[in-house]
């Protein structure tokens, strides 16, 4: 009787999905450039600064199965609060190989450029602190960033943009 009751026990209990597995198989800056305007103008940094941050993401697939390259690519614009004058112009691509496994198709979009970017995200901070502080200013600390929010407002956008397409 106890035997029934085991196999009932387990007919009953729902199937699991796969654990999602994912890997960082590398990181690296594809391309990086640091301006010291101030420097070059021969000013002194005496002024406070204006820090502006403009963050694009961009995901693809790569040629080994369950292989997807993410890239952060951050544009850091330094002026005076003053005078509005360029204090620093810092460029960074920096990208990450990824191998995962067991996303649905209709949730890796989002997992590729929410999940993926915030692996990365400690490690761009760092070299930007790194660059910022060589280049001769304080390091810039950046913020953390809402990877979510940045989705959603990418979603929104295009839908927006699609939009008059659909009425025309």
């Amino acid at each position: 009787m106890a035997e029934n009751e085991t196999n009932g026990a387990e007919a009953a209990a729902p199937q699991q999905a796969p654990q999602v597995k994912m890997n960082v198989l590398a990181q690296f800056v594809r391309d990086m450039s640091f301006e010291n305007i101030l420097a070059q103008k021969g000013s002194s940094g005496d002024s406070q600064p204006d820090v502006q941050v403009q963050v694009n993401l961009d995901a693809k697939k790569r040629q080994p199965d369950h292989q997807y390259e993410v890239a952060i690519k951050l544009k850091v614009d330094s002026k005076t609060k003053e005078s509005g004058s360029q204090l620093f112009l810092m460029e960074i691509d920096y990208a990450g190989v990824f191998h995962i496994e067991n996303v649905p198709d209709e949730q890796l979009h989002p997992f590729l450029l929410i999940e993926c970017p915030r692996m990365l995200f400690p490690f761009l901070r760092r070299i930007v602190s790194d660059v910022t502080r060589d280049g001769g200013f304080p390091p810039l600390n950046l913020e953390n960033i809402d990877f979510l929010s940045l989705y959603r407002q990418e979603i929104a956008r295009r839908a927006a943009a699609e939009q008059p397409k659909a009425d025309a």
